[in-house]
């Protein structure tokens, strides 16, 4: 069967790449066209279209880059209408799939099948009509949308995470690793680990990392490992370490997290990363005019939480230092809690577990693919 995936950011090209191994590995004549990056062509097929070139984010470069972007669905709309395929799968990515979602409906008969759904339950819940209309197969990633999509009647199909089989991966492929190889190829002092997670764009290292290094000073037996950010230079964190001891490495995240004792993390993937890797954490965000941010996230949008650790447990798990709660003073006592509390500690470890259970086993990208190649034989 033919395929066309859209993949708009990093993320998506590593979900859409895992997901066409496994339509692979049941479909031996699979025959790929997308939007994405690397790690999608790897898998085989054509490019149309780097993510690189699509990824906007925010009003401002939104706005400045309307005409490309307007360009850019043009073209997707184009290639998806000349490789004719069995299947259009959208991967997150929503301000530009939902219009690609509703061009081929109107125009076509080609099937729409969601791969990793939107955060329509923070905010922007109108678009669920959106699916509605122009999605056949929503197929999510995150338990609790379940729900949130049955309130609305609209069926989905709970797969599984991605991050649970890259973190079961990761633990096969390294369980010979020690931590003595991590500390003597990284230069690191042989000391318990604090990891920093500061985020994986500019904006989020620049407004975050001065508090959490402020925050471990006082924390002499430890030391400090900054997770780099992929497509960050190395020089961007020395703006923000200075003088400080504290090292970054970069391509080893889950490496540093098997190891690490503590963790701050900026709000994301990583959370559920870390929890994964049974590591006690505290959420650190830092937002401009904070006392508004927090009124509007209690007001405006639709969730309780920031942190997909909580959000999936439904309750909380791990401290959200966001907005008004976010200080270098917040973060320290947090910090010393995790640390020195071991009640406290144990009580988030076993946390874990349970989202651990309510995640599921691995395997997700295999079961999207056998949802969407059953369904697509089916209505042959």
């Amino acid at each position: 069967m033919k395929y066309f995936l859209v993949a708009g950011e990093a993320s998506g090209d590593l979900h859409g790449s895992n997901l066409m191994a496994a339509l692979k590995a049941q479909d031996v004549e699979a025959e790929f066209c997308f939007l994405g990056g690397d790690l999608m062509l790897a898998q085989g097929g054509r490019l149309v279209k780097h993510y690189r070139e699509m990824a906007f984010m925010g009003f401002i470069p939104v706005l400045l880059n309307l005409r490309t972007i307007l360009r850019n669905m043009k073209m997707c709309q184009k290639e998806i209408m000349e490789f004719k395929p069995d299947v259009l799968i959208l991967i997150d990515y929503p301000g530009f799939n939902l219009k690609v979602a509703k061009y081929i409906k109107t125009h076509t008969n080609i099937p729409v099948y969601y791969y990793i759904s939107p955060k329509v339950w923070a905010w922007k819940e109108y678009r669920v009509k959106s699916f509605k209309k122009y999605v056949d197969e929503m197929l999510s990633i995150l338990p609790f949308e379940v729900d949130f999509y049955k309130k609305h009647n609209y069926r989905i199909n709970y797969v599984g995470n991605p991050v649970v089989d890259a973190v079961a991966n990761f633990r096969e492929e390294n369980k010979n690793d020690v931590k003595d190889k991590l500390i003597a190829e990284n230069n690191l002092d042989n000391k318990p680990i604090i990891a920093l997670l500061a985020g994986s764009r500019q904006q989020e290292i620049k407004d975050n990392l001065p508090a959490m290094l402020e925050a471990i000073k006082g924390f002499k037996g430890y030391q400090a490992v900054i997770a780099g950010a992929p497509g960050i230079d190395p020089g961007y964190y020395k703006e923000y370490t200075g003088s400080n001891s504290c090292k970054i490495v970069f391509g080893q995240t889950y490496r540093l997290l098997q190891y690490a004792d503590v963790a701050l993390v900026t709000s994301g993937t990583a959370t559920l990363e870390t929890a994964l890797f049974k590591v006690p954490q505290v959420v650190c965000y830092k937002t401009p005019i904070p006392h508004v941010v927090y009124w509007a996230f209690k007001n405006i949008l639709h969730t309780k939480y920031i942190s997909l650790v909580n959000l999936i447990a439904d309750r909380v798990v791990v401290q959200e230092l966001f907005a008004k709660f976010f200080s270098v003073d917040t973060i320290r006592e947090e910090v010393n809690r995790l640390l020195n509390d071991k009640t406290y500690r144990e009580t988030m470890l076993a946390d874990y577990d349970e989202v651990i259970r309510i995640l599921g086993d691995s395997g997700a990208s295999h079961r999207a693919a056998d949802i969407i190649i059953k369904k697509l034989n089916r209505g042959k």
